[in-house]
């Protein structure tokens, strides 16, 4: 009997002028955790789209085999009928509904069309059991921490009866803790039968967890790295995604900070809702002209609250203490008034609050600042498009056209898209909030030497990130953040992980 659970043959896609997957063969095997990995833009997703039947049968060529038996999927409820779930990287959970409803939602239980709702609760409480979550079923899912809402994303899994999980980015947006608890489960759940396709940029994970590894890139299987037989590295699984070795993940740029153009002192801010939790205690930091000042910490230590209040009020209440350019106190109130004063803020969250995903890439590039291409109130589109253009060729932005629509882009380029908009303001201060999450490594190595290039222009730059490695590797001068408290200051060249660390846990 094969041990072979799913195969898929000669899987070739077509978008209008770009060949996405091109004769792509790829199985895994029952109980065993499978790796697909490539840049972004490599067909990753592409593939598992068809595997799920969000591209429907019939639009692409090649052919599907799963237990043995040839599948034609033309929609999600097709697939999760036969035991494949996909979980998506934007968690598909509605935050006003309670865990047992989320669990159960589209899969209800019932009774002559009517939910039972004794029975609903009953077999949410033994999925979240299984699963490690003691919360109470009734809760909003809304109310939990988004590794918490990855789980019961799982647990909708697990009451579809999955034979073959497949997880795109799961830890993308969570802390080291949350990774580690979602990557245990994955290896429970593997002990029990239940095989795993993981699509993820972080390399570490992949080489710690994965039975298999097949790497894309360009549309093509590049080959698929059995771990059983040797340990592999993060280098080697590099070399196979981009083509070539990548000897030095982070850039070398030359240290020359001047003077300072950005200080905050006092920083105080409470919580919007709770007026009195300080979610800001007493911050002071400094920014020089040409230094990338790095900003870490654990997961709610206040770094993109601090970020926000800092960008307009955009985060707070009864916001207190003093900010300064160029050694003068100004008042920033509003988010236009931060712009104008030369504070650009690239969000965490490119997709939702960083861009118009449905427009095209010209029209985002200048939204931050339309005065600067408009005459007496009238957009100047022969200039708007000149701008793109030249912000598009600046940053190596790979997209056939400016007049492409944003949202079809990888996610190294619609990150790029973002920098764009904000270069576009012409700043003196950038803070940039995770600007690689969700990216690969070729794609985060650009976003670096762009960093690197706007410092070398004399930009004051904010790195707020979750890998410490990427926090050391890029920043000159280090915050450590824990609780609203800055706890530490660090010298990028010497800090360790280690030296991280001890400043976050300490009280």
């Amino acid at each position: 009997m094969s041990d072979t659970l799913l195969e898929m043959r000669s899987i070739t896609k077509d978008f209008p002028g770009v060949k996405a997957l091109d004769s792509v063969s790829f199985s895994v095997k029952k109980k065993e955790i499978h790796a697909l990995v490539g840049e972004n833009g490599a067909g990753k997703s592409t593939l598992m789209n068809i595997l799920s039947g969000t591209y429907p049968h019939g639009s692409y060529e090649g052919e599907i085999l799963f237990e043995g038996k040839v599948c034609e999927f033309r929609d999600i409820k097709k697939s999760e009928r036969t035991g494949i779930v996909i979980i998506h990287q934007e968690l598909a959970l509605s935050p006003y509904l309670s865990i047992a409803e989320n669990i159960f939602i589209g899969n209800e239980k019932s009774t002559c069309q009517v939910i039972d709702w004794d029975t609903t609760r009953e077999e949410a409480v033994k999925l979240m059991k299984k699963l490690g979550l003691t919360e109470n079923p009734n809760t909003p899912v809304g109310q939990l921490g988004v590794g918490k809402q990855q789980i019961i994303e799982i647990a909708k899994a697990l009451a579809k009866d999955v034979k073959l999980l497949i997880l795109d980015e799961p830890t993308a947006a969570l802390n080291e803790k949350d990774s580690e608890t979602l990557l245990s489960l994955l290896l429970e759940l593997k002990e029990h039968g239940i095989a795993s396709i993981l699509i993820s940029h972080k390399l570490n994970e992949v080489a710690k967890i994965a039975d298999a590894i097949t790497i894309i890139r360009d549309g093509r299987v590049i080959e698929t790295l059995e771990v059983s037989e040797t340990q592999i590295s993060e280098d080697r699984i590099i070399k196979g995604m981009v083509g070539r070795e990548i000897t030095d993940r982070f850039p070398k740029r030359d240290h020359k900070p001047g003077k300072i153009v950005f200080e905050v002192q006092d920083w105080k801010v409470m919580h919007p809702e709770d007026p009195d939790r300080t979610v800001i205690d007493n911050v002071n930091l400094t920014v020089k002209e040409g230094e990338v000042v790095g900003l870490v910490g654990l997961m709610g230590a206040g770094r993109t609250e601090l970020a926000m209040s800092l960008f307009g009020k955009h985060y707070g209440r009864n916001i207190e203490g003093t900010t300064l350019i160029n050694r003068k106190p100004v008042r920033i109130n509003s988010i236009p008034q931060a712009i104008e004063m030369g504070l650009a803020y690239v969000t965490e969250d490119r997709k939702q609050f960083g861009l118009v995903l449905i427009d095209d890439v010209r029209r985002n590039t200048t939204l931050a600042k339309l005065c600067r291409i408009a005459k007496r109130g009238v957009i100047d589109e022969h200039e708007e498009i000149i701008e793109a253009e030249k912000f598009r060729k600046a940053l190596n932005i790979k997209t056939p056209s400016i007049l492409q629509t944003t949202g079809n882009l990888s996610g190294g380029n619609q990150q790029k898209v973002v920098l764009a908009k904000w270069m576009f303001t012409k700043p003196k201060i950038l803070i940039l909030d995770e600007p690689t999450r969700g990216i690969d490594v070729g794609a985060k190595y650009e976003i670096y030497t762009i960093i690197n290039m706007l410092a070398a222009q004399g930009m004051a730059c904010i790195l707020i990130s979750s890998e410490m490695p990427e926090v050391i590797g890029m920043s000159d001068r280090i915050y450590v953040m824990s609780e609203g408290k800055i706890t530490a200051e660090l010298a990028g060249e010497t800090a360790t992980q280690e030296q991280i660390m001890r400043n976050i846990l300490q009280r």
